[in-house]
């Protein structure tokens, strides 16, 4: 062989579990079983195309040229191998450049699959980041996270997954953290506990929360959970090392603010989400003379701390700036934001009242024009408010608070909403996307309406990474995990849309939306008795007689039943009669479909595109797959500014 040459290649580490002390045991037993480990991974790797370039006492080194045939090889291991006499065997894998030298192979990605094989368990298989990327759109073969991990000579933390198909071990996370330091540079922020005597204080606990987090998103190197993940364990008391595991992070920061008078005490502890230690904790006794200034010192002397704890280094910069010297107007902005996040149409109203209350105090602050900006487009997407009356007021305001302050995410974010989905400025929209995100990289948010974005223009796998990214940002989001099962949906990827869809039913078991996905998934795949049995479920929890319909009616007429589809469609109609400002076109049109009545879904299409409704529906869904070559959809579409 050449010395020096240099190849891309799939890496894979053996090792036998507990061999030397069976060696001591009984040594009969021990060669007997390597002899089977050796002629089981001698067969499976030449199947499946690959090279042992290396026997070393009960381990070996292998190289394969793809990487799926690499992990498919693992499996056909671990399986044979499962099987009496059983060999205990733990695997990893990874992708990299080795090097080829007269006395073996070297590489970073040669260390790399062996630390990886070192934290997996009897019976496992792990695997890096990068051979998941290679292995992600193949359902057979099935992985889980298992986090970041730094491992010894590695000098990035590398995201370990476990392969799951049934029959393989798939370590606790405990288990591989106790065999390596995990990254340290990953953090969720808990909502602080309202400890005040009045427990109307709460938005002002909530909205010290918020500020710490959004600050905590400005220290480099280090990424931060979502606030729906974070505030998902708002009143709970569960472990900290339980909420890392759920979050994957590997640190939390929790705290509680007790506010009397004119006197606020905030106390705050760092904790490592591994084994539940404290990294750091300080108690702040300050006066609200200037509310401002003191949210400043404890934001900034907090992320200074973990800048300096998990990064190394320290920050002198301002990191929150006061919006406003207007005390009063900023705890109505507080108490808007409070009602906003509870994402409902009723509390999105009370918001904006809020919302509007500070501006009355305080027109040149920014923060409210914001909130409103969101509320609106909240009530717009809801179809709780017309389109043309919701959407040009959120416009108004995100343009208002862009003027005050030109680096506001959330404005960024709700301006590119308003363009893509109700101005169809999709050119438009794409350069606020990416303004929103460059201002703050760890919004779970921004990362999901630009995947949604790119869906509807039907870049399924540059949509499905951003969803993935958010996901990795926001993991207990029901609407980031139902935009993932519909992207995956959308992408005709309906197994992994369906595990999907039953994950974030976990999360929530009666949210509605991803139990409306899996019923239109068990359509599209045939399985029509059990999608009517979901759309059924769905129907009889609206507790109307006229609502829940269009999903019932596809999936009755998709299942060659006509005449129940057709009471559907008049139920449907009642009920446009009885709420006239509802808009249902695309209810209509998803029944339509299913009774493939093409002239009445290019009718309600129309109606659809009118009403700026249904653009996500009718864009990206493969039900209109084939409707989107008809010259009459290509006419609705030059309406678009692309």
């Amino acid at each position: 062989m050449q010395k020096n040459i240099r190849q891309l290649a799939a890496i894979m580490f053996t090792d036998m579990v507990g061999y030397t002390a069976l060696m001591q045991e009984n040594e009969d037993k021990a060669k007997s079983n390597r002899d089977r480990h050796r002629q089981v991974l001698e067969k499976s790797t030449a199947d499946h195309h690959g090279l042992i370039l290396q026997y070393y006492g009960d381990g070996t080194l292998s190289v394969f040229g793809s990487a799926i045939e690499a992990v498919e090889c693992a499996v056909e291991i671990q399986l044979e191998l499962q099987q009496k006499p059983l060999i205990p065997l733990r695997i990893g894998l990874h992708v990299g450049d080795i090097v080829y030298a007269a006395d073996g192979v070297y590489g970073d990605a040669v260390n790399i699959a062996s630390r990886i094989e070192t934290l997996s368990i009897s019976g496992g298989i792990l695997i890096s980041g990068k051979v998941y990327d290679e292995i992600k759109n193949h359902p057979e073969l099935p992985a889980k996270s298992m986090g970041e991990y730094e491992l010894k000579n590695v000098k990035r933390p590398i995201h370990v997954f476990a392969i799951s198909k049934d029959g393989l071990a798939v370590p606790a996370p405990n288990d591989l953290k106790s065999k390596a330091k995990t990254s340290i540079k990953s953090i969720a922020v808990l909502p602080f506990v309202n400890m005040s005597a009045d427990p109307e204080n709460e938005y002002f606990s909530d909205g010290i929360t918020e500020e710490l987090l959004n600050a905590l998103t400005k220290v480099d190197g280090l990424q931060v959970t979502s606030r729906t993940s974070s505030f998902a364990f708002k009143g709970k008391n569960e472990d900290v090392r339980q909420i890392g595991t759920q979050l994957n992070v590997s640190s939390v920061l929790e705290g509680s603010v007790r506010k009397a008078g004119n006197k606020v005490r905030i106390t705050a502890q760092l904790v490592n989400a591994v084994d539940g230690y404290h990294i750091w904790s300080e108690v702040y006794d300050r006066k609200l003379e200037d509310i401002f200034e003191v949210q400043d010192e404890i934001s900034r002397k907090i992320a200074n701390t973990l800048r300096e704890k998990l990064t190394g280094s320290e920050a002198k910069e301002q990191i929150v700036k006061s919006p406003t010297k207007n005390l009063d107007a900023y705890n109505k902005y507080l108490k808007g934001r409070f009602y906003y996040n509870k994402w409902s149409p009723l509390d999105a109203k009370k918001a904006i009242e809020y919302f509007e209350e500070a501006i009355t105090i305080e027109k040149n602050f920014a923060l409210p024009y914001s909130g409103l900006s969101a509320s609106y487009c909240l009530l717009g997407s809801m179809g709780q408010l017309p389109s043309d009356m919701a959407f040009p007021k959120a416009k108004k305001a995100a343009i208002k608070s862009l003027e005050l302050d030109e680096n506001l995410t959330e404005s960024h974010a709700s301006l590119a909403w308003i363009q893509f989905f109700y101005e169809l400025d999709w050119k438009g929209a794409e350069k606020s996307y990416k303004n929103a995100i460059a201002l703050n990289p760890d919004s779970a948010e921004a990362h999901q309406a630009y995947g949604v974005s790119l869906l509807v223009k039907e870049k399924h796998e540059e949509a499905i990474a951003e969803l993935e990214l958010a996901i990795k940002l926001d993991p207990l989001s029901l609407p980031i995990n139902f935009s993932f099962s519909f992207v995956l949906y959308c992408s005709a990827r309906f197994e992994d849309a369906l595990n999907q869809y039953n994950k974030t039913l976990e999360i929530y078991p009666a949210f509605r939306s991803a139990l409306e996905g899996k019923g239109y998934i068990y359509s599209r795949m045939g399985e029509h008795d059990k999608s009517i049995k979901i759309f059924k479920q769905i129907y009889e929890q609206t507790d109307d007689p006229l609502k829940g319909v269009s999903g019932l009616g596809y999936a009755y007429a998709k299942a060659g039943k006509v005449k129940e589809a057709k009471k559907c469609l008049q139920k449907l109609k009642m009920r446009e009669q009885k709420e006239k400002d509802v808009a249902l076109f695309m209810d209509f049109a998803i029944i339509y479909s299913g009774l493939k009545n093409i002239d009445k879904v290019f009718y309600y299409f129309e109606k659809a595109i009118e009403a700026r409704v249904g653009i996500l529906i009718m864009f990206a869904d493969p039900e209109w797959k084939e409707l989107r070559l008809d010259p009459r959809f290509k006419k609705l579409k030059k309406i678009i500014k692309q």
